[in-house]
């Protein structure tokens, strides 16, 4: 008897399965893509316990006829790929002829579908037909999924709750409506909505329905083109980061795809406008050839190839910092004000037990990360605010104009300045860690370097590794400006430094210098190295908190801040600057009544 057998069809659908239904978020991304290429313009999703019991996706796409629909759960059947060329020229969401007949074989699934003459009902049990009859004209099709993972019970075991469960398939079709705002998504669970949206094929629309006003009126529009790419979509204000990637959505030719690289690109954008462990909201379409990306290297099609990609790195992370460097970006501090307060002072009802009035008892935002409004509002005004924002940077100008009076030092670390349009608070530390970063930078892109010469050496002792790795790279300190010669066992001196190291720290600022290169960080990477030394010599340079200044020496940190090419943020990511304005002062003191 012959040890090797071609095994059966529906046993090569359950091995399928194990790589194209991993959860049941997988099933809901099947079924809705095919609804999309269908070109359905209205989706719905509906879920019983999650999806664990049913998943039901219904559509008003163009349906298919009987001949079709019995097909469409064999394997590797599609009307998306006729021949060996179509590969290379992939426009639609699905393409392998794996979906269906991978999720048939683990479930069991109710199908009707119409072109608007006869309709096709057919049920489906473990992948075997067992039922197949005409049913009602109604163009789409609506597809059922029950019981998942019926008859395969180790990986029914291995789904998660159905919270778990549930945020999955939300997640994923939060994804999938930003990258089709022109089409209408509905999703329930258990009758309940749990998400819509209205595909008016407006993108900060669909933002601001899934998002909500917090998010979508503090988003920045990017547009940029290459002679491979177009880029457009929207970013995120530093004031609304995230403690994870899950809200940096990436869209390639209207796919929502996970690619590393990108994704680091577009961090890199964001570099010193954030601390490293926060990650921004983005959604930003990349359209592009066909031919330069490949879809077909893993059977969820989620992640992609690029054939041009560090063009397109480049791109990217320098059209999110143009973005922001020509954005203003200094956050304002709102105040929640209950909706009853202002009827409360109109018409005052004064009980004898009542305790008198205590303003600490209202609730004020005062974090830049999380700004409350006083109330929702609509997305008209948000429209209007997002304009507006597009204006100030074409205008943004007025930054190093505005004119910052200090009136005094909370904390030692705070300092407190005013003008015309409201209150600022500038944290002393990372405002001068920010003139200090630039000032590092602007001396490494100057074609002469500045250097002093010492009359005491400096007298660098290494462990006999950490010589050697100086010694390697003794080139990368010249360059520095830093003039050294071997003296003894393991033992440099330094006969010149920089004129940018700080008066008084010469000797601790050039051992980290020298530590920075033993370490080896970015050494093959000559932008992020100096970036990485002017991060660190600005830190040790500046001002720390609780330090005290004057209000002569705040005047002029002011005056260098804004200055900055970004007076946003230090090198880390921590904001240098917030404000209160006027009319945000009076409303908390309720000289204002709305």
């Amino acid at each position: 008897m012959n040890k090797i057998q071609v095994m059966s069809e529906n046993l090569a659908n359950k091995i399928a399965a194990g790589e194209v239904v991993e959860r049941i978020s997988s099933v809901v991304k099947e079924l809705v893509e095919n609804s999309i290429d269908a070109k359905a313009k209205c989706v719905e999703v509906d879920l019983i316990d999650a999806g664990t019991k049913e998943i039901k996706v219904s559509d008003d796409g163009i349906g298919m006829e009987h001949d079709d629909a019995l097909l469409c759960f064999k394997r590797h059947a599609t009307s998306k790929l006729l021949k060996e060329d179509d590969l290379f020229f992939i426009n639609t969401l699905g393409f392998r002829g794996e979906a269906l007949p991978s999720i048939a074989s683990v479930s069991k699934i109710d199908l009707k579908t119409s072109q608007g003459s006869v309709g096709t009902h057919i049920v489906l049990q473990g992948g075997e037909i067992v039922i197949d009859e005409a049913s009602d004209a109604r163009v789409g099709t609506i597809i059922s999924v029950v019981d998942l993972f019926y008859n395969t019970p180790a990986r029914l075991k291995y789904l998660k709750s159905d919270t778990t469960e549930l945020a999955n398939v939300t997640s994923f079709i939060e994804k999938l409506s930003l990258s089709h705002p022109d089409i209408s998504f509905s999703l329930t669970n258990n009758g309940k909505r749990v998400l819509f949206t209205s595909g008016s094929n407006d993108l900060l629309k669909t933002i601001h329905e899934i998002y909500g006003y917090s998010v979508s009126s503090n988003m920045i529009e990017i547009s940029m083109s290459s002679d491979d790419y177009d880029i457009f979509g929207y970013i995120c204000k530093p004031s609304i980061l995230k403690s994870n990637r899950n809200h940096m959505t990436t869209l390639v030719n209207g796919r929502c795809v996970r690619n590393s690289e990108v994704n680091k690109a577009i961090n890199d954008g964001y570099s010193t406008f954030k601390p490293d462990i926060k990650y921004p909201v983005v959604v930003i379409n990349i359209e592009t050839d066909p031919t330069l990306i490949d879809v077909n290297i893993h059977p969820t099609k989620q992640d992609i190839k690029f054939s041009k990609i560090d063009s397109l790195k480049e791109m990217l992370s320098e059209g999110v910092m143009s973005a922001l460097k020509s954005t203003l970006l200094v956050p304002k501090i709102e105040v929640k004000v209950p909706d009853t307060y202002y009827n409360e002072i109109a018409m005052p009802e004064v009980h004898e037990e009542e305790e008198p009035y205590n303003a600490l008892n209202e609730q004020t935002s005062l974090s830049f990360l999380e700004v409350v409004p006083e109330k929702e509002k609509s997305y008209e005004e948000v429209i209007k605010e997002v304009k507006e924002s597009s204006q100030e940077r074409e205008e943004n100008s007025l930054i190093k104009k505005l004119e910052l009076y200090s009136v005094g030092v909370v904390f030692g670390t705070y300092i407190v300045a005013q003008n015309d349009e409201g209150m600022y608070l500038i944290d002393q530390h990372a405002a001068q860690e920010r003139i200090n970063y630039e000032k590092v930078l602007h001396a490494f892109a100057s074609e002469q370097i500045y250097t002093t010469t010492l009359l005491i050496p400096i007298t660098i002792e290494l462990s006999s590794s950490e010589y050697l790795k100086i010694k390697e790279n003794i080139g990368v300190l010249e360059e520095l400006g830093f003039k050294l010669e071997e003296f003894g066992i393991n033992t440099f001196i330094v006969k010149e430094h920089p004129t940018w190291l700080r008066t008084g720290l010469e000797t601790e600022s050039t051992r980290k210098i020298f530590d920075i290169i033993i370490e080896g960080k970015y050494l093959f990477d000559r932008v992020k190295f100096h970036d990485h030394i002017a991060a660190t010599m600005a830190c040790k340079m500046s001002v720390k908190g609780n330090e005290a200044i004057t209000l002569e020496q705040a005047d002029t940190l002011l005056d260098d801040l804004v200055l900055c090419d970004n007076p946003y943020n230090c090198p880390h990511g921590r904001p240098t600057i917030i404000t209160y304005t006027k009319y945000e002062l009076e409303r908390m003191f309720k000289r204002v009544m709305n």
